[in-house]
């Protein structure tokens, strides 16, 4: 019999040490940027490097970070590959820790981006048409109101609604799942929810104030 839990394990691992890979830092060192801890909102994060870097390191580092969510959860669905509701139980192991890897990284002292860009990686794998309608409708938020933080907390909120009310048949392990996901990025944007309060938070396209 195979021993599912070892193969778990190593997929919880295997995701986080991906994700501890910081697409930002890594074209930032590359092409002589800032070092991204210390310039803007200090995050590693595709908006942050858009804004201290410009438009096409912001692009790049985006599709960095998705693409690692969606390689650790095919890596997961290959060593789990049993299924929960028609899901990999892998790439779901793999999706909660390739986003904790990106979060809070290893490689980096533990400081890491909001988790966006890697959750929709995760979010396409996992649930693809709830992901593209969620995609959709965030890019449409975020071209009328002008706040990304905004629209990726709509984004994974959204998400989480669409999962556990039509996705998840009532199963209270991928219910959780979809609110995990949804919390960790919520948590990662507690200051800009303190900007928006206060009226403060940056608009896409503007310069850090």
């Amino acid at each position: 019999m195979k021993p599912m839990y070892l193969y778990a394990i190593l997929t919880a691992v295997i995701a986080y040490l991906l994700g501890s890979v910081s697409s930002g830092i890594l074209l930032s060192r590359a092409n002589g940027g800032p070092d991204l801890h210390t310039v803007g909102s200090k995050s590693t994060g595709a908006t942050n490097v858009q804004r201290t870097m410009g438009w096409k390191y912001g692009i790049l580092t985006l599709l960095g970070d998705a693409v690692k969510g969606l390689l650790a959860c095919w890596i997961g669905s290959l060593l789990v590959p049993d299924q929960i509701e028609g899901v990999s139980i892998g790439a779901l192991i793999a999706g909660l820790f390739v986003t904790i890897g990106h979060n809070w990284p290893v490689f980096f002292h533990f400081q890491g981006g909001k988790g966006v860009a890697t959750s929709c990686g995760v979010m396409l794998f996992c649930y693809p048409l709830p992901a593209a309608i969620c995609f959709v409708l965030t890019i449409g938020l975020i071209a009328l109101l002008k706040y990304v933080s905004v629209g990726s907390m709509f984004l994974v909120t959204l998400y989480a609604i669409i999962i556990s009310v039509f996705y998840s048949h009532g199963n209270l392990w991928i219910i959780a799942w979809a609110w995990v996901l949804a919390a960790m990025c919520i948590i990662r944007h507690r200051a800009n929810i303190v900007r928006l309060i206060h009226h403060t938070e940056n608009k896409l396209g503007q310069k850090r104030k």
